[in-house]
């Protein structure tokens, strides 16, 4: 089980479901000293439970939910029973992927805040990966627990009817105006220029969104999957279908913004 301490009062253990979507496997994390809340328990996996009672230098209070994906509630209700300690989580149903089985015992809304002693963390709202979704800011340390708002070295998937490009965009902006040094992100390794970070995510979103826009005409409708192909012509065929849902978000979002229009099955450019 791969375990490390990040910083003091935080340490990431690393679920053992490797794959092309997850990296090495979803984070989790223990945070807190004397008491500590688990920040997605991943999946329902004994040794991988254990590991994070076992990591705990202090009680475990609280279950944390960045956002209702299996990757990340897989464990957690195991591990409430386990330890007799409530879910807390956003109030909302997701309508696509979602871990059907999965429920809170209670609600966090933005601006909560979770109070462990030496560790205070401020849930912060950030639908665009999952209507859903959650962060979690301790601001003494500068340091943000990004779910899947952010994941190292690799594009968040924004997959609609959850996912959602303007809300991600606004999600990111609101992150931008926090005073977030560090990002420790639901997959991958942790990100030390935060302000960097997030500059380079925007920049890129707005790249892509360019290039689905460049790839639309206004004689003919064009669908995801061609744009998709066309975007991505080396990518692993088991993740074609989420490029074709990550086109389909931006050109979503392209429709909001006036830019282009839904033509039976397929999307144009609007005349300008």
């Amino acid at each position: 089980m791969q375990t490390e301490q990040l910083v003091d009062g935080v340490i990431r253990v690393v679920a053992p479901n490797p794959s092309p979507m997850t990296g090495a496997g979803t984070n989790s994390y223990v945070v807190g000293k004397s008491h500590c809340a688990i920040i997605d328990p991943g999946v329902d996996d004994a040794d991988h439970l254990d590991a994070l009672v076992a990591a705990a230098p202090g009680k475990i209070v609280a279950i944390l939910i960045t956002h209702a994906h299996p990757d990340h509630t897989g464990g957690a209700h195991r591990l409430a029973e386990r330890l007799n300690i409530p879910i807390h989580a956003y109030p909302l149903e997701l309508q696509g992927v979602r871990d059907k089985d999965f429920a809170a015992h209670r609600p966090l809304y933005h601006g909560d805040v979770i109070d462990l002693d030496t560790v205070c963390l401020e849930a912060i709202h950030t639908p665009g990966h999952a209507a859903d979704h959650l962060c979690f800011f301790w601001r003494d340390a500068g340091l943000l627990f990004a779910g899947d708002t952010v994941m190292a070295d690799v594009t968040v998937v924004i997959l609609p009817p959850d996912g959602d490009m303007s809300a991600y965009m606004q999600s990111l902006e609101h992150l931008q105006a926090l005073p977030i040094e560090r990002i420790a992100p639901g997959h991958g390794r942790l990100l030390e220029d935060a302000p960097g970070v997030l500059a380079h995510i925007v920049a890129h979103r707005r790249e892509r969104e360019t290039q689905v826009w460049e790839a639309l005409t206004a004689d003919e409708p064009a669908i995801p999957e061609q744009i998709a192909l066309r975007l991505y012509p080396d990518l692993d065929v088991r993740l074609q279908p989420m490029a074709a849902a990550q086109v389909e978000a931006h050109l979503i979002r392209l429709v909001e913004l006036g830019d282009a229009h839904q033509s039976g099955s397929g999307w144009m450019k609007t005349a300008t």
